[in-house]
């Protein structure tokens, strides 16, 4: 059983984004809020599967990465950012950095990025609808146009699987010299809806209807879009059965795990019955699960102004679009998935959705019908059958005298859709930074998704104008234009399957972006490796409207607006929210899902939140249109302007680093606050196994962190020694030496001295192409500065190596008990959450749910030879 305090923190964790935007934060982990927020020492770290033979497979790039340093220290006419070729100059590496953050910096635009909303964010694109193929096809076009891609005679849309699918991601760690984009259709099953078979009905003791709900959100003509496509897509959830459903009304509030257990508790006989529950806390296919699970027949489920703060038509503010509260007849669509079992197409799980794939019957999905309700249709069923809406999250258990009569009216079938790519190849290929965001909405998504997208077009235009002004990436960068998040993270989940040995050899980061502006208050989530990244990152980028802040003090902006609240909203609403600002730890409901938690790739996440006096935001509806995200989420449209500056700042850092910029030492000092939470989870200590073992890996693991950290500084410093050495000579002859050990040992053509200072750059792409062993590079043992330099990068080979390798060494290839697609032992949506993150998932979930003290002792036992392995990896 779960406490009514952990509960709370439950609820508490969605109503954080006013029960719409995607909670991230919550569960049974409340990350620490100390001042400078993170610990010291704060080393640079990431990720790749932690198998010895992978350090040195690709020692390829050793050669390639030397020269680049060198060639970036010592070039005396590079064309770049505006810098004519016969004008000469020295610069640090330091100062090329910041030469080109600040020529990416400047390129990002409020007037782009709000013409961009106007493009995106006026006409429907449901998944796999003729709009959303479009759009597909439109970001292909920004994609070419802004990395100079020439434009093929015929379209690079393949269906996966395909030779030229396969072709396209897997030659960017290889042959790939110049950036190319491409479409990747995956064939999911999804489902539509007929609006004029969706009925929910109130019956007479004689089973006639007395009242039937509109089903219908009323498309105010003074919001143009809105009115336009309010028939578009009508309101129905993604995944949900198609069925009919009679029964008496029952409440169960959020309908989590705990709200069904207190009803069960209170006598309440939940067979046969339908239940009413409000949007929040937890994933509204959840809700499905928990009610069929007690015997349920059907779910409504509805938006809740109680959780809108401030601003309510109660406390005297007008109704959208005359004023900011929230329109009574909106409806919020979504998913209704199991999350927690498994994510992407319900019939393909674990392998990608080809077209010819074989299918199995789905196992995380409903088999009883749920419907969205406005809060104009929920008000009249409490009205007339339920003695009124509850005070606060009470539950007074009271069933309705009469009957309603349900029809969810589907049609699920084999569906298209379409990922859009592009990959900007770097001086080191086999390295990746992946950054995405969805495309697809449930109608226009001024927010969802559209905000995201337009950031991420922002970076798109800011990287791109740095590509063609001499800029190129010293690691691989791929952007995706993900499809079908929205019923299931359902496009990024078939291409991560698709592609998972390929991505867990090469991926170094994911950084998603999905709503980056839907109100006040910038939040972020991250793996722990990633939160000094973050927050540097976001103190280097500039308030969207305060010029004397930064990004990061946005974590404590409010809305403009004031009044009253639900008294049980407020207590919850001050008791998750904190003075300090904080990185919680990822859980489920957007695309890094597929990375982080099955591949083991750290990712992050990232955007401007609802906050209690904020304009309540239409999530999922007709109104969640271009001019309420003008109006009211971001006039001007500055804050789309600063998450897509801090996204293009992360891409960057990751992108350009020497040493990857991850922190393995956060990650390992976040474990003992994660143990921490499992023995507070729990007030049955014979329960708890001996966690000693566990605690003393934890500290291995910390030691061997340590030790990294110091490898780290020792080799950058080491590395940037021998430059200076060899930097030193400016002379012809030095070079001779370069190119003779080049030749020597890895038997390929150099350039001729002449040459270097022109054409080292195209040259060092062709060279990555060579093969170049570790054998290669154990042939230079000998003394003096190219022997020192070799070495030194050797050493920042290998410590990279290691960061890439750490996340993945979270990843348990038996998976979570019950739903082993989650194979991340540190972090996983929470099983009864769906959003929100539990750390330490199977020790968590045997303690708190299963009650077992013998599957407790042996997830702590699998979770202790883990990070012991991992510990041992990490071994410098």
């Amino acid at each position: 059983m779960i406490s009514d305090s952990e509960s709370e923190s439950h609820v508490l964790s969605s109503i954080s984004r006013m029960n719409t935007e995607k909670s991230k934060k919550g569960g049974f982990y409340q990350p620490s809020t100390s001042k400078e927020l993170l610990p010291h020492p704060p080393g640079l770290v990431q990720a790749r599967r932690y198998s010895t033979g992978h350090i040195f497979r690709k020692f390829l790039v050793l050669g390639s990465f030397s020269l680049i340093f060198f060639l970036l220290y010592n070039t005396h006419s590079i064309s770049f950012l505006g810098l004519k070729k016969d004008k000469k100059y020295s610069e640090s590496y330091d100062s090329y950095i910041k030469r080109i953050e600040e020529g990416y910096l400047a390129v990002p635009s409020a007037e782009s990025a709000l013409a961009a909303s106007r493009d995106y964010a006026t006409h429907p694109h449901l998944a796999g609808a003729v709009e959303d193929f479009q759009d597909a096809k439109d970001i292909l076009a920004l994609f070419q146009s802004e990395f100079g891609i020439s434009t093929p005679t015929t379209e690079p849309i393949y269906p996966a699987g395909s030779p030229e699918s396969r072709e396209a991601t897997l030659s960017t760690t290889s042959k790939l010299s110049k950036p190319a984009a491409w479409v990747d259709i995956y064939y999911p099953v999804m489902n539509t809806g007929n609006a004029d078979g969706m009925v929910v009905e109130l019956l007479s003791e004689s089973d006639q209807p007395i009242w039937k709900a509109d089903l219908l959100e009323d498309g105010d003509p003074r919001d143009e879009t809105a009115a336009k496509y309010k028939h578009s897509v009508p309101p129905f959830h993604g995944f949900s059965a198609a069925g009919e459903a009679i029964g008496q009304l029952v409440y169960a509030n959020y309908g989590t795990h705990d709200d069904y257990d207190k009803l069960i508790g209170a006598g309440v006989d939940l067979k046969g019955k339908i239940i009413l529950a409000r949007y929040g806390a937890n994933f509204r296919g959840l809700k499905v699960q928990g009610a069929a699970e007690h015997g349920a027949v059907g779910v409504l489920i509805y938006s809740d102004p109680r959780d809108d703060g401030s601003v309510t038509v109660e406390n005297g503010y007008e109704p959208y679009p005359a004023g900011p509260a929230r329109n009574p007849t909106s409806i919020q669509r979504g998913s209704v998935m199991y999350l927690s079992i498994y994510a992407g197409d319900p019939t393909t799980p674990g392998y990608p959705a080809y077209e010819n794939a074989t299918r199995v019957e789905p196992t995380n999905i409903p088999n009883i019908p749920s419907l969205p309700l406005s809060w104009a249709n929920a008000k009249l069923l409490f009205e007339e059958e339920l003695g009124g809406v509850p005070e606060g999250t009470k539950l007074n258990g009271r069933v309705g005298s009469r009957k309603v009569r349900m029809v969810n009216d589907v049609d699920a079938k084999v569906t298209p859709i379409w990922n859009t790519m592009v990959a900007i190849p770097g001086h080191i290929k086999d390295e990746v930074v992946l950054l995405g965001c969805h495309r697809d909405a449930w109608v226009m998504g001024a927010a969802d998704p559209t905000s995201g997208t337009v950031s991420l077009h922002e970076v798109v235009r800011g990287l791109g104008a740095l590509y063609k002004r001499g800029w190129k990436p010293l690691r691989t960068i791929v952007i995706a234009s993900w499809d079908a998040e929205e019923y299931g993270l359902v496009g990024s989940t078939e291409w991560g399957e698709d592609f998972a040995d390929w991505i867990q050899e090469h991926v170094v980061s994911y950084v998603n972006v999905d709503v980056s502006v839907s109100g006040s208050r910038w939040s972020t989530s991250a793996s722990p490796s990633l939160a000094h990244l973050i927050q540097r990152s976001a103190r280097d980028v500039p308030h969207p409207t305060d010029a004397q802040k930064t990004l990061w003090d946005a974590h404590f902006d409010i809305g403009p607006y004031e009044g009253p609240v639900d008294a049980e909203f407020a207590r919850m609403w001050d008791k998750m929210t904190s003075d300090e600002p904080r990185i919680g730890p990822l859980g489920s409901g957007s695309d890094y899902t597929v990375f982080l938690q099955r591949l083991g790739v750290a990712s992050s996440d990232q955007g401007f939140g609802n906050t209690p006096t904020d304009a309540p935001y239409h999530y999922h509806s007709i109104y969640d249109s271009q001019m309420w995200q003008e109006v009211y989420a971001d006039p001007g449209f500055y804050k789309h302007v600063a998450v897509a500056q801090n996204l293009g700042l992360l891409t960057l850092r990751l992108t350009d680093s020497l040493i990857l910029p991850l922190n393995t030492t956060q990650y390992a000092l976040e474990l003992d606050s994660y143990v921490d939470t499992v023995i507070k989870s729990t007030y049955r200590e014979e329960i708890l196994p001996d966690l000693f073992p566990l605690r003393r890996a934890i500290a291995k693991l910390q030691d061997a962190s340590f030790k990294l950290d110091e490898e780290k500084a020792a080799a950058e410093k080491a590395f940037h020694k021998a430059l200076k050495k060899i930097s030193r000579a400016r002379n012809p002859r030095a070079i001779r030496r370069i190119i003779q050990w080049i030749k020597e040992h890895l038997g390929i053509s150099a350039p001729e001295v002449q040459d270097l200072r022109f054409g080292a750059f195209k040259w060092m792409s062709s060279m990555t192409e060579s093969s170049f062993s570790e054998a290669h590079i154990c042939k230079s043992r000998g003394k003096g500065p190219l022997s020192d330099f070799i070495r030194a990068a050797k050493r920042v080979r290998a410590a990279n190596q290691k960061l890439m390798a750490f996340e993945r060494g979270f990843i348990s290839e038996d998976g979570i008990k019950d739903r082993e697609w989650y194979r991340h032992l540190g972090v996983a949506p929470g099983k009864h959450l769906g959003y929100a993150p539990t750390t330490l998932p199977g020790l968590t979930e045997a303690i708190v749910y299963d009650e077992d003290r013998e599957l407790a002792e042996h997830e702590a036992a699998r979770l202790t030879a883990l990070i012991e392995n991992l510990a041992e990896f990490l071994k410098v």
